[in-house]
């Protein structure tokens, strides 16, 4: 007697081989967008506009919290990533209409990084739940 195949369980990690190129490519761009802000938050604060000492810069250390799950392609990670981010957005929003000069530019382009990030956390999330309906697999 065969024992019926393990279904995937969409809340865990599938190899990065088996995403479709949609999924991996959602994935990369949340990567990349988690890593912009990254560098856009450090090089803001300690180079291109510094505000104060320097210790604003320590606003990017709760993005440095998502990678890790990220790499490893936890759902879960995406969907607490795409409220996070409202953060940010938040900042640049403020920020893009209250600074001036280097900060008002700066500000926008935290706006865009974050705009791409939720949507990229968003499709990422929703497709990978329809690839797990589609494969039979109780999702809740």
């Amino acid at each position: 007697m065969n024992p019926a195949p393990a279904q995937p369980d969409p809340t865990t990690s599938p190899p990065a081989a088996a995403l479709p190129a949609a999924i991996a490519w959602t994935r990369a761009v949340a990567v990349g967008s988690v890593l912009a802000l990254i560098v856009l938050g450090l090089a803001w604060e300690l180079w291109l506009a510094p505000t104060g000492n320097g210790t604003l810069a320590l606003k990017v250390v709760p993005l440095l919290l998502p990678l890790a799950g990220l790499l490893r392609n936890r759902m879960y990670t995406y969907r607490w990533l795409s409220l996070m981010v409202w953060l940010y957005f938040t900042e640049g929003i403020v920020r893009a209409t209250s600074d001036r000069g280097a900060g008002v530019w700066l500000g926008a382009i935290e706006v865009l990084l974050c705009l791409l990030l939720f949507a990229a956390c968003a499709a990422h999330v929703r497709w990978r739940l329809r690839d797990a309906k589609a494969a039979g697999v109780a999702v809740t």
